[in-house]
C-alpha cells in the first residue's frame, strides 16, 4: 500500500493510481453502481457511485476518480444519498411500471436501488418510454423502454466478445442503445451469446421464451416429449435455489424433469462423448491426410456464427461436427425413435442449455432433415429454474433418479465440455488412444485448465507433436486468428468458446454470479472427472453400441448424414 486516505473519519490504505471505488470496496465500503463493470475502463456515466470529497465539498464519481493523498471522503453524506436517490427517481420517471410482469422482477438492480434508497414517492414524473419490443432474434428479446443507458451491454459486446453489434444511437435526450441503423437484432452482427443479458441491470435484454410451446407439447397425449441437459447444467442449477455454487444436482434434476412431465430424460454429456468420437477422428484425418489445419471446434454456436460473419476465410477450418445438443437431438429422432418404436414426428425434443445461442442454433435450417428438426425448443438454466418453480417442485427433497437408456451412459471426459478447455482435453484423451492404442498415463492436461482467456500446449502423441490452443471470449480468439493469418503454423487444433469460462459462464446462466461461483462450477466438473472411473469417451459402452448397431464408424456415411453439417458466409459480410 502506498498511502492512506480518510473515509468516513477512518483511515484506509490505498494504492497509488487506483480508482477510488476499488479502494473503497476492498476496504468493505458498499458503493452502488449501475454503469460500472469490474476490470473494464470506467465511464462514470450513471453517477450512482458518487461520494463527497469533504476537503472541497465536491461530489465525485468513485469509479473513475483516482485516489489522491490527503483525500477525505464521505460515502453516505446527506448530499450523496440525495444525489443517488434523485438519479434513481429520474430513471424511474420514464421507466415502465410493469415490474410484476417483468422477467427480472426481484432480480433487478434498479428495483434493488429503489428499495435501498427508500424511493417510495413519485416526486419526478416524466413521459414513459414507448419503444417497440425487438422480437426479431431467435435467441434474445430487446426492450428499449426498460433500458437505462448504463452502457454495460455495449462494453461487453465490444470489449469481451469483439462483436460490437450494439452501440449508443442519437444524442442527448434522444439517445438509445441500438443496432446499426436501429434495425432488428436478427439483421445485426449479433452472435446470440447472451453476455449482454448477463450484465444488463434491468429487463431491457432477456432470452426468448419457449415455455408455452413446451407446456403444450407436455399436455398433448399424442406427443412424446424428451429432454436433454448440457454438462454444465447440473453444477450450476443449485445457485438458482440459493444453494452453494458448484453443487451437483444431476440425479435430482432427472427426478424434477419427470415430475414436470417429460417422457424421457437424457444427459447431453452422452452426445459430448459422441462429438469427441467424431471430432477426434476428423482431426486425425486432417493431420494424417494433409487436410485443412488448424481445425477449430464447432460446438459453440456463438463462435460458429461469429466465424460465418467475421472470419469467412476460416470456415473450412471449422470441424463439420454438429454440437452435442444437435447430435443428441438427431440421434433421439433416429436411433432412439427406432429403438423405442416411436415415429420421429411424434417426438418433441427439448434441450436445457447454459447458452442463449443454442436457441438460434436449434432453428438453423441446417438442423432440419427431411422436415424433422433435431431440437424443437431450448430452455436456459434460468428458465429451467423458473419451470421447476412454476410446477411447484420441492427440489431439495427429491430422491435422485437416473437418465433413460439407451443414450444414458456418459464419461467424465464429456462432462468436462462445460468448462473452457474441456472439449480439448476430452479430444486429446481419445485422439491419443486412437493413434497409439494406449491410454494417456495421466488424463488431466493441466496446461488447458483454468479460467485464463487463452491457453496453449504442445502434446506428444506417438510420433506426432500436436499444437493445441484454447480460447474463451471471442476477443481473445480474434488475436489468435490474426497470428494464424500472419503465418503461425505450430497449432493444429483450437477450441473456441464464445463466453468467458466456457459454458459455465454462458449467457443462460444465473445473472449476478461472481467469479468465485464460476470457479466453483469449474472445480465441480474437475472433481467429477477425478472421482469416476469412466474418463474417456471411446470407452463409453453405449457409444460403442451405437456405432456397432447404427452408425457404423466415426466420420462414416451414416455419421456424416446425422452428425455433421456445413457452414456458410453470412450475407452482408465484408471479405
Amino acid at each position: 500500500m502506498d498511502f492512506k486516505i480518510e473515509v468516513n473519519k477512518h483511515d484506509i490504505e490505498v494504492n497509488k493510481g487506483e480508482f477510488l471505488l476499488e479502494a473503497l470496496q476492498r476496504n468493505g465500503h458498499k458503493i452502488p453502481t449501475l454503469c460500472h463493470i469490474k476490470d473494464h475502463f470506467p465511464t462514470g456515466a450513471c453517477r450512482m457511485c458518487v461520494v463527497e470529497n469533504t476537503t472541497n465539498g465536491k461530489l465525485i464519481t468513485a469509479c473513475s476518480y483516482p485516489v489522491e493523498e490527503g483525500m477525505k471522503i464521505s460515502t453516505h453524506s446527506e448530499r450523496v444519498i440525495e444525489s443517488r436517490k434523485t438519479i434513481v427517481e429520474l430513471l424511474l420517471s420514464n421507466h415502465p411500471d410493469d415490474c410484476l410482469y417483468c422477467v427480472r422482477n426481484k432480480n433487478c438492480e434498479l428495483q434493488d436501488l429503489s428499495e435501498e434508497l427508500h424511493v417510495t414517492d413519485r416526486r419526478i414524473r416524466g413521459v414513459k418510454n414507448d419503444y417497440h419490443l425487438d422480437l426479431s432474434s431467435a435467441s434474445l428479446v430487446r426492450d428499449p423502454a426498460k433500458c437505462i443507458l448504463c452502457g454495460r451491454c455495449v462494453a461487453v459486446c465490444e470489449e469481451v466478445m469483439g462483436v460490437a453489434c450494439i452501440d449508443f444511437v442519437n444524442r442527448g435526450s434522444k439517445s438509445i442503445i441500438g443496432t446499426s441503423f436501429n434495425k432488428g437484432l436478427n439483421v445485426s452482427s449479433c452472435i446470440n451469446c447472451g453476455q449482454c443479458i448477463m450484465v444488463c441491470p434491468t429487463g431491457a435484454l432477456t432470452e426468448k421464451n419457449h415455455f408455452a410451446e413446451i407446456q403444450d407439447a407436455i399436455l398433448d397425449p399424442e406427443t412424446k416429449v424428451v429432454v436433454q441437459y448440457a454438462p454444465s447444467i447440473s453444477i450450476s442449477l443449485a445457485e438458482e435455489f440459493g444453494m452453494e455454487a458448484g453443487k451437483d444436482m444431476n440425479g435430482v434434476m432427472n427426478a424434477a424433469l419427470r415430475k414436470i412431465g417429460f417422457d424421457f430424460v437424457f444427459d447431453t454429456t452422452f452426445a459430448a462423448d459422441l462429438t469427441i468420437m467424431e471430432e477426434s477422428e476428423e482431426l486425425i484425418q486432417r493431420i494424417v491426410g494433409g487436410g485443412k489445419l488448424p481445425m477449430f471446434t464447432s460446438c459453440c454456436p456463438g463462435w460458429v456464427k461469429y466465424a460465418e460473419e467475421f472470419t469467412p476465410d476460416f470456415l473450412d477450418n471449422l470441424s463439420s461436427c454438429k454440437s452435442p445438443q444437435q447430435m443428441m437431438g438427431s440421434v433421439i429422432k433416429s436411433y432412439f425413435a427406432e429403438k423405442s418404436d416411436i415415429k420421429p414426428e411424434k417426438i418433441y425434443s427439448v434441450s436445457i442449455m447454459p447458452c442463449t445461442a443454442k436457441k438460434f442454433e436449434a432453428q438453423r435450417e441446417e438442423m432440419t432433415h427431411k422436415g424433422i428438426t433435431d431440437v424443437d425448443a431450448v430452455l436456459t438454466t434460468r428458465e429451467f429454474a423458473r419451470f421447476i418453480k412454476m410446477y411447484g417442485i420441492d427440489i431439495e427433497h427429491l430422491e435422485p433418479e437416473s437418465t433413460d437408456s439407451p443414450l444414458g451412459a456418459r464419461s467424465t471426459a464429456g462432462k468436462l465440455f462445460g468448462a473452457t478447455g474441456g472439449v480439448m482435453e476430452a479430444a486429446i484423451r481419445t485422439a491419443y488412444y486412437k493413434l497409439t492404442g494406449k491410454e494417456l498415463i495421466k488424463f488431466q492436461v493441466n496446461a488447458l485448465r483454468g479460467l485464463k482467456g487463452r491457453k496453449e500446449a504442445q502434446i506428444e502423441i506417438g510420433d506426432l507433436k500436436v499444437g493445441v490452443a484454447v480460447v474463451n471470449g471471442i476477443a481473445n480468439a480474434k488475436v489468435l486468428l490474426e497470428e494464424i493469418r500472419n503465418g503461425r503454423e505450430d497449432i493444429h487444433f483450437i477450441e473456441v468458446m464464445a463466453c468467458p469460462g466456457g459454458c459455465i459462464g454462458g449467457g443462460g446462466q444465473k445473472i449476478g454470479a461472481d467469479p468465485s461461483a464460476i470457479m466453483a462450477r469449474m472445480q465441480s466438473l474437475y472433481t467429477t472427472d477425478m472421482n469416476e472411473s469412466l474418463r474417456v469417451s471411446h470407452k463409453n459402452p453405449e457409444i460403442i453400441e451405437l456405432y456397432k448397431d447404427f452408425l457404423g464408424e466415426p466420420c462414416g456415411h451414416k455419421s456424416h448424414e446425422l452428425l455433421h453439417t456445413h457452414y456458410k458466409v453470412r450475407e452482408g459480410v465484408m471479405l
